[in-house]
């Protein structure tokens, strides 16, 4: 007998991208995708429409399906189910003196992350919320309900009660790690009223069925589904090289880093998914090829063609504001520059920059986590280039193991959507996806100069 096919959805900032995935052994059987509109605020329902694109070949082959979507994104609703808003997104940082408002009325940092498990900052649902309220009174009194991205994806699909999971839930800001359930009187004081929050799900569980009797997964977060798909346990580190920079790790226990440095939300799995976000990653390499006129690939070539420290050049890469560290006003600041400055030292600083980045938030991750990286994977679309390969090590001090490119927030979302189909008390075996690890010799000295432009553009912003 045939094995039960399962889709896996990811509903990112950028694309809703969709597997077909057999449920027995996690081998990919199909995919589409769909594009989303620009900007750090969108009308929700575009996703709707890419769901529908990406999902019209597939949906009617899969006996179970899950969504795995970008976290943070406020969707305010009317009580006709309909937006009040554009959905604002995590990248969007218009809420950063709201994050600080909520903060102090919680009692401030630490008093803060005891709640939530994390110190809000402006990617927080909760923020946005009390951005509405601030900005768009009317907009704000009018909302009934808040989902977050994956949730209104998944309800599409269902078209009943609105459902999400402890993963995602953690990263609104009315969400308690502590007692593993919402706090209704966080999202009330966020926007002023009470509004209805969405049934949270177990992945185990059948959260619903579509009208046709297709099984739905609770659904998650991108990082959540991202850890799932790669089965991570203690000890493992993933940095994800995407829109943002990412390290994340699992926890059996939770945490609560009053500094901000860590965020302490839940998994998909019952345990717990620290982690230290950047809001500049990928796009670091984007501007440079823009400056340079290249693609991704001659900008490594042209990295590789340059001296370890590009030949005095740095870079401090907040571009768009830095979420770590929190300096949502940061703007990118060059150090070093020289009439013999080449286009490959730029290239170079480029690349050296980005990754000392995601080396500080591995470090924060790791001190905070009080357990060493056992493992580093690195993910994402800019992980494949032959210049991170080279350089990763290098910058992190470490082998980096690289997983062969794949979408793994959907293969996530495929295999929890397995785990429900089949009602087990853990989620299906699936082999690893192939992996390459490199090595290279330390470059301490490119990370000093990272951090020394960095401390000191601190005293600027």
């Amino acid at each position: 007998m045939a094995s039960d096919l399962v889709l896996g959805i990811d509903s990112s900032t950028q694309s809703t991208k969709a597997l077909l995935v057999d449920a027995a052994t996690g081998e990919v059987v199909s995919k589409a995708s769909a594009l989303h509109g620009p900007g750090t605020s969108i009308d929700p329902r575009t996703w709707l429409d890419a769901f529908d694109v990406a999902t019209a070949e597939l949906l009617p082959r899969a006996s179970a399906l899950a969504v795995g979507g970008q976290q943070h994104g406020m969707v305010a609703l009317d009580a006709a189910g309909e937006p009040v808003h554009d959905a604002i997104l995590w990248n969007d940082t218009r809420s950063s003196r709201q994050a600080a408002d909520l903060i102090e009325e919680l009692g401030g940092p630490q008093a803060c992350a005891d709640v939530i498990g994390s110190v809000l900052v402006a990617s927080f649902t909760s923020t946005k919320l009390r951005w509405l309220r601030d900005h768009e009174p009317e907009a704000a009194q009018r909302t009934h309900e808040v989902l977050l991205p994956h949730d209104y994806v998944s309800r599409h699909v269902t078209g009943g009660e609105a459902f999400t999971d402890r993963g995602d839930a953690s990263g609104t800001g009315y969400f308690s790690t502590a007692d593993d359930a919402w706090r209704p009187d966080l999202a009330e004081a966020a926007i002023g009223h009470a509004i209805t929050l969405p049934r949270i799900v177990a992945s185990p569980e059948v959260a619903a069925r579509t009208s046709s009797g297709v099984v739905v997964g609770a659904g998650t977060g991108d990082n959540m589904a991202a850890a799932l798909a790669l089965d991570l346990g203690p000890g493992d580190v993933v940095v994800s090289i995407g829109t943002s920079g990412v390290a994340s790790a699992i926890s059996t226990t939770r945490i609560a880093d009053g500094t901000g440095s860590v965020t302490g939300f839940a998994d998909a799995t019952g345990r717990f998914l620290p982690m230290a976000t950047t809001m500049n990653a990928a796009r670091i390499l984007d501007l440079q090829c823009t400056l340079l006129g290249v693609d991704h690939h001659e900008l490594g070539r042209l990295a590789l063609a340059a001296p370890s420290g590009a030949n005095g050049l740095t870079i401090s890469p907040y571009y768009g504001g830095e979420r770590t560290p929190n300096r949502p006003d940061a703007t990118g600041t060059w150090a070093g520059l020289t009439a013999s400055t080449s286009r490959e030292d730029v290239a170079r600083a480029a690349f050296e920059s980005l990754l000392c980045s995601l080396a500080d938030a591995v470090d924060l991750l790791t001190g905070m986590t009080g357990e060493p990286a056992r493992r580093i994977l690195m993910v994402g679309g800019a992980a494949g280039n032959p210049a991170v390969h080279a350089l990763a090590p290098a910058i992190f001090g470490a082998p980096v193991t690289v997983p062969a490119a794949g979408e793994y927030v959907a293969l996530g979302a495929a295999r929890q959507a397995a785990w429900a189909l089949s009602g087990a008390a853990e989620p299906p075996t699936w082999a690893p996806p192939p992996a390459e690890t490199h090595t290279a010799e330390p470059t301490p000295l490119v990370r000093e100069a990272y951090a020394q432009l960095r401390d000191r553009t601190s005293d600027w912003a």
